[in-house]
């Protein structure tokens, strides 16, 4: 069974960083495409970042290009979201997910596994 277990999040101010990680189990990150996505309170989950497993090369959504970074440890069989310059309107919770190799994990229509979830508040 595959499970996907995020950390990393907490309360910040503006302009601080945070690092995500999510550790996969269950299945090799060699045989997935990975993505961040996340969610507001009464809003849709929406795509943050992915790394398409063949060419290693990540997509970010238009409001994080820039600050955010995504990557992947295969020996750690774990990806990371490496989050700099916070602003309020990034506070969500976030959720690691995972998705056939074969596509760009960018739509919750393609995730196969979702993590728990990870908190992520930023104060002005």
């Amino acid at each position: 069974q595959v499970q996907l277990v995020e950390s990393g999040g907490g309360l910040v101010q503006a302009g601080e960083s945070l690092r995500l990680s999510c550790v996969v189990s269950g299945r090799s990150l060699s045989t997935a495409s990975m993505a961040w996505f996340r969610q507001i309170p009464g809003k849709e989950r929406e795509f943050v970042a992915t790394i398409r497993v063949q060419s290693n090369t990540a997509y970010y959504a238009d409001p994080v290009k820039g600050r955010f970074t995504m990557s992947r440890d295969d020996a750690k069989n774990s990806i990371y979201l490496q989050m700099t310059n916070l602003q309020p309107d990034d506070t969500a919770l976030y959720f690691c997910a995972a998705g056939s190799s074969l596509l760009t994990l960018m739509v919750t229509a393609q995730v196969q596994v979702w993590g728990q979830g990870t908190q992520v508040t930023v104060s002005s």
